[in-house]
C-alpha cells in the first residue's frame, strides 16, 4: 500500500540532484521545458470538467489544479532565473504552493488559461537557456527554505523534473481511468 501511495505521488520517481552538469545534459533538459507545454496540451486534450476535477490520488490536487500549479511554480522559477543572471546570488522569495493551489483562481479560471500561459513562458525560458554562455550556468540564487544556494543548472535539472512528475500525473490518471 504504501509502495503504492509513493508510485502515485511521484510516477517518475523523487527527484534527484544531478551530481554535475554537461552540455548534453543541460541540452536534454531544456528540450524538456521546450516540450513541456504540447505534453500539457495533450494531458487535458478531451477532459470534461468533472474529469478535470479529479484527483490524480487520495488527497491529492484534481487535474485543475495540477495544470495551475506547473504555471505558478514555473512562473516563480522564470523570476528566479532572470533574478539570477541579474543580481549577485540573490536571496528569492519561497511561496505557499499548497495554499496557491486553494486560491479561487486555480478552481475558476479554465485550464486552458494556464496551458497558453505555459507556452507563452516556456517560449521565454527556452530562449534565455539556450543563449546562456557557460559561467551563466553557474550562477544561483539563495533559498532561504533549504538554507542553500542554488545553481542555475541544478534549478533548470529540477524543473526538467518537475514538468515530466506533473505530466506523468496527469498522464497516468488518464491511463486507470481509461479516459482516451
Amino acid at each position: 500500500m504504501e509502495d503504492q501511495l509513493e508510485e502515485l505521488k511521484y510516477p517518475i520517481g523523487r527527484y534527484l540532484k544531478p551530481e554535475a552538469h554537461t552540455p548534453e545534459l543541460r541540452k536534454e533538459w531544456i528540450t524538456v521545458l521546450q516540450a513541456l507545454p504540447s505534453w500539457m496540451d495533450a494531458c487535458i486534450e478531451n477532459l470534461d470538467e468533472h474529469q478535470l476535477l479529479t484527483p490524480y490520488r487520495e488527497g491529492g490536487w484534481n487535474i485543475q489544479q495540477v495544470v495551475h500549479h506547473v504555471a505558478d511554480s514555473h512562473m516563480n522559477a522564470y523570476i528566479r532565473l532572470k533574478l539570477a543572471l541579474t543580481e549577485d546570488n540573490p536571496t528569492i522569495k519561497p511561496y505557499a504552493e499548497a495554499a496557491w493551489a486553494e486560491l479561487v483562481d486555480s478552481k475558476v479560471v479554465p485550464v486552458n488559461v494556464s496551458v497558453t500561459l505555459i507556452h507563452a513562458l516556456h517560449r521565454r525560458i527556452v530562449a534565455l537557456l539556450q543563449n546562456m554562455d557557460t559561467a551563466a550556468w553557474e550562477r544561483s540564487y539563495f533559498h532561504p527554505e533549504h538554507q542553500r544556494d542554488f545553481p542555475l543548472w541544478e534549478v533548470v535539472a529540477m524543473y526538467a523534473w518537475h514538468s515530466r512528475h506533473h505530466t506523468e500525473h496527469i498522464r497516468k490518471l488518464r491511463e486507470r481511468m481509461n479516459w482516451t
